[in-house]
């Protein structure tokens, strides 16, 4: 039994992994701010269904409501746990407010990585694992995006930021032997998921008989991988570390390795569909036509993405493979439960 501090533990992804892990009988240990980015009380259902996983399990479930910036409170929990383990998710999400909001960005994804680092370094932490994201392929056109490519032209400051998140773990890890571990999330929808992100937009307009915005008039590809495969594959990166590639070569470096205890992995269905295809899919699952205005593309967008994991399979003998009518038929169900439509 280890004690696993999970970040962001009220978040979408944060909240699924929480519960994974309690079934398989960690301790965990659960931060949060709760900040009001979207309706909080999404995260404190969320947080209920933690409570009620942690109340029929021999695990035991912390929750802390603060944020990684506030450094006292982080020195505590660390002090008073000792995490073995710790899987950073907590971050401002979203690409187009981060055109709006910038500094919401420098703190909670630059600051507060950094307070979580120190407090991982100070601790000897044994593995972290921090969420990274395919927006940090930016401009590339070649698909599927592979670790090896590289991701030096961000389009957008989510994206600058998570490419800093891996270059400063990177930093840690080697200078304080700190194994890291870097996931790129693909486009990651399911049951619990953020409000601002398409499918919950999409489901609620649609049942609502408002318009949907269609950027770039339809013509998107999305990489959507399935909540389950995303657990899967950070629950399994939580019991290997990363570790030092003893093949490394300076002269031609690996840019998903390192001489240091770093790895970075994509995590994506290798499946990319059409947004078109996508919102059809959900029509026939929540039984109404969408209706579409189509729009130009926005800035930061990128118009397609695609993961290679060939990587990750290797490393933790896994592979996303949820198909998107069976992850959309599972997301229509719980949004018309939840919200009673």
């Amino acid at each position: 039994m280890k004690t696993i501090l999970v970040t962001g533990a009220a978040g979408f992804i944060g909240a699924a992994l929480v519960v994974r892990l309690l079934e398989n009988g960690e301790n965990v240990v659960g931060l949060d701010d709760l900040n009001s980015y979207y309706d909080t009380s999404l995260k404190e259902s969320r947080l209920k269904v933690i409570q009620k996983i942690s109340d029929t399990t021999s695990s035991k479930w912390t929750f802390y409501k603060s944020s990684l910036e506030n450094e006292s409170a982080l020195k505590d929990i660390f002090q008073t746990h000792s995490p073995e383990v710790v899987v950073n998710l907590a971050a401002q999400a979203g690409v187009r407010y981060s055109i709006e909001n910038p500094s919401a960005y420098i703190q909670s994804n630059l600051v507060g990585f950094a307070c979580l680092l120190e407090q991982c370094r100070n601790h000897s932490v044994a593995n972290l694992i921090f969420a990274s994201s395919s927006s940090v392929y930016g401009g590339n056109k070649k698909l599927p995006f592979s670790e090896s490519q590289s991701v030096n032209h961000p389009i957008s400051l989510y994206a600058s930021t998570k490419k800093a998140n891996e270059l400063i773990a990177h930093s840690y890890s080697h200078l304080y032997n700190i194994p890291c571990t870097g996931l790129r999330f693909f486009t990651v929808y399911g049951p619990w998921g953020r409000p601002d992100m398409a499918p919950m937009i999409f489901a609620n307009s649609i049942l609502s008989g408002k318009p949907i915005n269609v950027f770039n008039y339809g013509k998107m590809k999305r990489d959507f991988t399935f909540i389950d495969d995303i657990v899967e594959g950070i629950f399994r990166c939580c019991y290997k570390p990363a570790n030092i590639d003893i093949d490394f070569d300076s002269l031609t470096p690996n840019k998903a390795t390192s001489f240091a205890p770093f790895r970075l992995f994509n995590i994506g269905n290798s499946n990319p569909i059409e947004l078109l295809r996508f919102i059809e899919i959900l029509e026939n699952e929540l039984g109404k036509k969408a209706i579409k205005n189509f729009l130009p593309i926005q800035p930061g967008d990128v118009e397609a993405t695609a993961a290679n994991t060939d990587l990750l399979e290797k490393w933790v003998d896994f592979k996303p493979s949820i198909s998107i009518e069976i992850g959309v038929h599972k997301f229509a169900n719980w949004y018309m439960n939840y919200y009673k439509n």
